[in-house]
């Protein structure tokens, strides 16, 4: 296999290198924190349903299929996530106004009021961690790391 030589050679190898350390690095503290998030939001959640969660949050009601296509699972594992999180009162379907074959997924009250818990209580512990970086390096960082997850969603794997 061919490795990838980017517009620069050996110093992209090192860069890619470098990014691909970091990212593993950085998703492991990630799967730490959403654990320890999702049993801020309800101690039953399971760290998965935090994405769903955000997503209802973000874009409103949607059907299962759309979340499963948003998040890149199938539609059996999204069925089960939602199935708990309604048994936890977060989340209830109803039916699809324009499709009444369908039903469409919302947040609970209950789960808008411990998401938005989790969430403040999250931005608390960025504040913590990085209050001592300037505004500049927090954006220039927001903007590369949603440059970064652009990419995925092309599902170049």
């Amino acid at each position: 296999m061919e490795t990838a030589k980017g517009p620069d050679g050996a110093e992209f190898e090192h860069a890619i290198e470098v990014l691909e350390e970091q990212t593993s690095v950085l998703w492991r503290r990630e799967r730490t924190t959403s654990h320890a998030l999702a049993k801020t939001v309800h101690p039953e959640m399971e760290p998965a349903a935090y994405g769903i969660l955000t997503l209802l949050q973000r874009e409103g009601s949607l059907r299962a299929t759309d979340i499963a296509l948003s998040i890149g699972v199938g539609k059996p594992s999204v069925s089960r996530q939602l199935a708990a999180l309604e048994r936890l009162g977060l989340v209830n379907r109803q039916l699809d106004p324009f499709d009444a074959r369908s039903q469409r997924v919302l947040l609970t009250s209950l789960g808008e009021q411990q998401l938005a818990a989790a969430q403040t209580g999250r931005r608390i512990a960025f504040t913590a961690l990085m209050g001592s970086w300037r505004p500049e390096d927090l954006k220039s960082l927001g903007a590369l790391i949603a440059r970064l997850n652009s990419t995925y969603r092309k599902d170049t794997w």
